[in-house]
């Protein structure tokens, strides 16, 4: 018999207000461990929560930017679970009645657009972190009660390639609308699947697993490969998926049990009693919806009518908000926006993960990169001397007019000048002038080299190029 995957996704999104989501502390990424808690995060007796108005803007933004039905009346619950990072044995969160419902986001996986149905966005808190060394156990509260948003989808995705393409989206998606950093590495966005097989065909769902530990996408991606064909061979040999949590070792690409959940654990949810129930006015939740940016797929559609770009080329550009927003302050003026597109995507690209950059740290300003694509149009530089002199930019952050003055690297394109070159190299090269006549089209390689070499690479290429073919086409051998 032949399965098929079934797959939920739930998405933790740490939003990036300034302060947490029911008191006034910090949460500054990386200091200090337990230096920014209070009575508040840390469930000391009478101590009272606030709502952060921000992350409650900032989780309105997200839900309409998915598609979902924004509630009208908002309340939260204490979800009730004992673990040493969780200060007050309670986590405040929403149950029957989350922030918002329904929503969808549509992805294109193998070239096919597909809803990636979202049952719910809610707020809740954060816990703690705990660490573990040397047989001991460490708990740093730092990030107890930061704002969390819980994205959680419909079992609809059925590959680890349509799961890889969710996730990126909606990572995308989110750093458009600048809720949070959205950065892995620092538990700003954390993923957990739920995973199950079914006969192909078959409408219903078979016993899931939850998939946790997963820190990159690529990582969900082999985790859910992995976990789908431990299903599918256990199945096969007469065994019985049970439901369970199971972590993924990513230095051993594989899942391993963490514990069972034969039984489904209950949480106690009740209302929270210091926060009272509100309702967020129609007219409110409008005003949010029209600060809404244009998100990824719209942007793309603009670059493409605007711009003339390739489908391909403007969804590169606009898988990140920051390569969008550099290009299109780069294009400002320009008449050849591809070119920008094209240096862009290769050789910057290339450059910051050689480094280990990212755009924003980068010395190059979208003006100064159209400066050195405009001095290659207007042909004072050749695009071999640009990738050199775009190092030199990056390095020193430096113009190019400036760097191109500075070491006299103007290249020649006088017809003159070049003529008299040829000249000399064609006197100096007769076998390869004969070889050209015969048909040996390669031999004009080697007469450009030639050229090129005593210019020392200042010529231009093209013009070489052009006079030569003109003066052997009028040669006599």
């Amino acid at each position: 018999m032949t399965y098929e995957p079934v797959i939920g996704l739930e998405v933790h999104l740490q939003l990036s207000t300034k302060s947490k989501a029911f008191c006034g502390c910090s949460t500054l990424f990386g200091q200090e461990p337990n230096s920014q808690t209070c009575p508040v995060c840390l469930g000391m007796p009478g101590s009272l929560p606030v709502l952060n108005k921000t992350a409650l803007e900032y989780a309105l933004k997200a839900a309409l930017a998915l598609n979902c039905k924004v509630s009208d009346f908002v309340k939260f619950d204490r979800k009730n679970y004992f673990y040493p990072d969780l200060p007050k044995n309670f986590q405040i969160s929403q149950y029957k009645w989350p922030l918002s419902k329904d929503g969808f986001l549509e992805i294109k996986t193998n070239n096919v657009n597909k809803n990636i149905r979202i049952t719910r966005v809610h707020l809740e808190e954060d816990a703690g972190k705990l660490m573990h060394m040397d047989g001991s156990s460490l708990v740093d509260f730092n990030r107890s009660g930061i704002p969390l948003l819980e994205i959680v989808t419909e079992p609809d995705i059925n590959s680890p390639k349509e799961a890889h393409d969710y996730l990126t989206l909606l990572k995308n998606v989110l750093e458009y609308l600048e809720v949070s950093d959205c950065d892995m590495e620092k538990g700003s966005l954390r993923c957990d699947a739920n995973v199950s097989i079914r006969p192909e065909g078959e409408a219903g769902l078979g016993v899931k697993t939850e998939v946790k530990n997963m820190n990159s996408f690529k990582g969900v991606e082999k985790a859910l490969e992995y976990e789908i064909l431990r299903q599918n061979e256990l199945v096969e040999k007469g065994g019985r998926i049970t439901q369970e949590t199971r972590l993924w070792d990513a230095d051993k690409e594989l899942t391993i049990s963490m514990r069972s959940k034969e039984e489904a654990h209950d949480y106690r949810y009740f209302p929270e009693p210091d926060l009272v129930p509100f309702i967020i006015p129609e007219s409110e939740i409008e005003e949010i919806r029209e600060t809404l940016p244009e998100l990824p797929h719209k942007r793309a559609n603009r670059l493409v009518l605007e711009y003339g770009l390739s489908e391909y080329d403007a969804g590169v550009l606009t898988s990140e908000k920051t390569f969008a927003d550099y290009f299109e302050g780069a294009a400002k003026g320009h008449d050849k926006p591809k070119a920008l597109a094209n240096w862009l995507m290769g050789d910057i690209s290339y450059q910051l993960k050689l480094r280990g950059l990212k755009l924003q740290d980068l010395k190059v300003t979208p003006y100064k990169l159209r400066e050195l694509v405009r001095l290659i149009d207007d042909g004072d530089i050749s695009g071999k001397m640009a990738k050199d002199i775009l190092i030199e930019m990056i390095e020193t952050g430096k113009s190019s007019t400036e760097i191109v003055s500075e070491k006299g690297l103007s290249q020649i394109s006088g017809s003159e000048e070049i003529e008299s070159i040829v000249d000399a190299v064609l006197r100096e090269n007769e076998k390869s002038v004969s070889d050209f006549k015969k048909g040996k089209e390669k031999a004009i390689i080697f007469l450009v080299g030639q050229v090129m070499a005593k210019t020392k690479g200042k010529a231009n290429p093209k013009m070489v190029n052009e006079v030569l073919r003109k003066r052997l086409e009028y040669r006599e051998v």
